[in-house]
């Protein structure tokens, strides 16, 4: 996933392009409002945390600018402005979400993931790989024309991999992405999972779909 990250505080931004790097995502950074909407217009961003406070044109201005263009892209506003007219001054300017510092790394990855996901529901639930076909509303599987039955944690995690093809993901990025830091599942019930979807997804089919990375993770590849 490819994240723009505006922040005119060098030490911050910094700071997260290196955490959220660490985390599994593609990283790209600007300064300002304006080099913000230079590099959107490259493409391929899912979403985008951005400051309000920044020189030349500020948060606000960004998310004016990138909502008249009709773009999509999920916007998490992260600034210091903590004042209730301020939050939904944000909010209605066409902000996705919005938080406070300061704040926890856990916690803006949870909002990271609740934005993309829900624009990718609004956009399609539909998630393919091959002839694998995920409902992602109805929560259904389908691989050449047959029905599989996944579990809740068997679909989330079949979901996660999809969503993600060709990049390879640890099971550490695995264990946050779907669970969360609270939850008591650990990195090697996700090689437990693996191995249940690999019996019901890959099992018959001459064409695997779920590929280990020895040492490092877990990908689908079409």
């Amino acid at each position: 996933m490819k994240i723009l990250v505006l922040e005119d505080n060098e030490s911050l931004r910094m700071t997260l392009k290196k955490r959220l790097t660490a985390s599994g995502f593609t990283v790209e950074c600007a300064a300002n409002g304006m080099d913000g909407l230079d590099l959107l217009e490259l493409g391929g961003f899912e979403a985008v945390i951005s400051d309000i406070m920044m020189p030349g044109m500020n948060g606000l201005e960004f998310l004016s600018a990138v909502r008249a263009k009709k773009t999509d892209v999920p916007v998490i506003l992260l600034t210091a402005l903590d004042g209730s007219g301020d939050i939904v001054k944000g909010l209605d300017s066409g902000a996705d979400d919005y938080i406070v510092k300061p704040f926890e790394f856990s916690e803006l990855l949870a909002r990271i993931r609740l934005v993309t996901r829900r624009r990718a529901g609004l956009r399609d639930n539909k998630l393919e790989a091959g002839d694998l076909v995920l409902d992602s509303a109805a929560r259904t599987a389908v691989r050449g024309g047959r029905a599989i039955e996944l579990t809740a944690k068997e679909f989330d995690l079949l979901a996660l991999l999809i969503r993600n093809k060709n990049i390879v993901l640890t099971r550490e990025q695995i264990c946050d992405a779907l669970y969360g830091i609270d939850d008591s599942i650990g990195s090697n019930a996700i090689d437990v999972y693996i191995r249940y979807l690999r019996k019901k997804i890959d099992d018959g089919y001459e064409k695997k779909l779920i590929h280990t990375v020895r040492g490092v993770g877990y990908t689908v590849k079409e």
